[in-house]
């Protein structure tokens, strides 16, 4: 799928404000492409309109972006923006955390979380993050898998253990999946905009799980605080202890909200980046080989003192990210007008940044649907411009989790290549499927083949 092919250069007079002609109806507008195919339809778009455009969303309109130049205004613009309408509706689920807060809640919570995403205390994470991979890989034989559905395993166990603690054995990972895969369905096609009370299949299930997910995360907070806030170097531990300026602790609310959050951001996109690689890498046996040659350099399994060393690793991770960016768009509300490359837009605009079609433009990256990790590498992307590539976000309100979200996924990717080959799965072919994060829609499915310990395929 080539984007842009149109596209206005970033120093290209104001755009011209048109809506697109293509996937747009009477009444409806462009909503139906955007509810039913919406990486489809912004390809075409990017064709028709270039880089900056509008589109029409039956009772208002959305600016769309993918210039860069604009993407960072837009992003590092301290005040002039809030999460839009589509963002805020995960305050239901998510409350006041750091993902959804807005002004000086979010700073405060922002503030309150960041020692826990240290350098220094992700790199004690690092044991926890492999050795639990170790524990999974170890169960698995050669043959058919989906991998998608391991990938969410795993990272959710991870995220359970860095959060609560190896001892904290009342939240079932499994529980916690089941109720996510409910959740993600509520956001993505009609029924993202259908109201709470709706009285539909997908919308009871969501309120099923939102119930169950937030009855585990209080039940552990309150087990926890009956101990004394006990615990170890669990970032849970960490957060019932944590002070603000003013001397304030988190509440049992605040608490909750912070925790879900993390529990959810923390494990959902890198199971979607590791998926995604998955699928790639079994395209690309040359690219599996050099991932493993640097994974068997390795005196034994990876350790975060390796981190650094991965560099082959971490170039297939960004390369996945910028195909299949797990946050795929995110969308802003103008809060106090704000100029977009000339246009005037008044208050309550809304603004939309697609990772997905940016990181495909020919403009920045040469060849674009080429799955070549080496481009992270050779110097061919030394002029990139800084939002051309944004798969974690940008400004004040780039993802916190950033740091954990690379660690645990080139890790995790390396142990991976020590172990195992990948191979697509005759005649299946995946679909992304564009909720919150950009998931392959059924699974997906591959064949894995155990290496010996020599290196050799078994």
């Amino acid at each position: 799928m080539s984007t842009h092919a149109t596209a206005i250069d970033s120093n290209s007079p104001p755009a011209d404000p048109a809506f697109p002609r293509k996937h747009r109806v009477p009444v409806l507008g462009h909503a139906v492409a955007l509810l039913t195919d919406p990486l489809g339809a912004l390809d075409d778009w990017a064709k028709e309109k270039g880089d900056l455009y509008r589109v029409k969303l039956i009772w208002n309109e959305a600016w769309i972006v993918n210039r860069p130049s604009e993407i960072e205004r837009i992003l590092t613009s301290a005040k002039g923006f809030r999460r839009d309408e589509d963002s805020r509706r995960l305050k239901h689920m998510l409350g006041d955390g750091v993902l959804t807060a807005e002004g000086s809640l979010w700073m405060r919570e922002r503030r309150l979380l960041q020692p826990a995403f240290h350098r220094d205390r992700i790199a004690e994470y690092a044991r926890v993050m492999v050795d639990l991979g170790a524990a999974e890989f170890d169960r698995w034989q050669s043959g058919p898998r989906d991998f998608n559905h391991d990938m969410m395993g795993l990272t959710l166990r991870i995220a359970s253990a860095t959060l609560f603690g190896d001892g904290e054995g009342e939240v079932d990972a499994e529980e916690v999946g089941r109720a996510l895969h409910h959740v993600m369905h509520r956001f993505s096609g009609a029924t993202w905009l259908a109201p709470l009370w709706a009285p539909l299949p997908k919308m009871r299930a969501y309120h099923r799980a939102v119930e169950r997910l937030d009855q585990l995360v209080r039940g552990v907070i309150t087990r926890r605080r009956s101990r004394g806030g006990a615990g170890g170097k669990d970032l849970l531990s960490m957060l019932l202890h944590v002070q603000d300026e003013d001397g304030s602790r988190m509440t049992d609310t605040q608490l909750r909200d912070e925790v879900l959050t993390l529990l959810i951001a923390g494990h959902e996109t890198t199971a979607v980046a590791l998926t995604w690689t998955g699928h790639l890498l079994s395209h690309h046996p040359e690219v599996q080989a050099k991932l493993h040659e640097e994974a068997r350099s390795l005196a034994g399994p990876p350790t975060a003192s390796d981190y650094p060393r991965l560099k082959y690793a971490e170039a297939v991770l960004q390369e996945s990210m910028r195909l299949y960016p797990p946050a795929w768009a995110m969308g802003r509300e103008v809060v106090d007008g704000f100029q977009l490359a000339g246009h005037d837009l008044p208050d309550g605009a809304r603004v939309i940044v697609t990772p997905y079609s940016t990181h495909r433009d020919p403009r920045f990256f040469h060849d674009p649907l080429a799955f070549r990790p080496e481009r992270w590498m050779d110097g061919s992307l030394a002029n990139l411009p800084p939002y051309a590539y944004f798969a974690f976000g940008g400004g004040q309100r780039m993802c916190i989790g950033k740091g954990f979200a690379m660690m645990e996924g080139v890790l995790l990717l390396a142990e991976l290549a020590r172990r195992f080959a990948f191979h697509p799965k005759p005649g299946f072919t995946p679909v992304p499927f564009p909720a919150i994060t950009l998931r392959p829609r059924d699974g997906l499915h591959l064949v894995i083949e155990r290496r010996t310990p020599e290196g050799a395929r078994a």
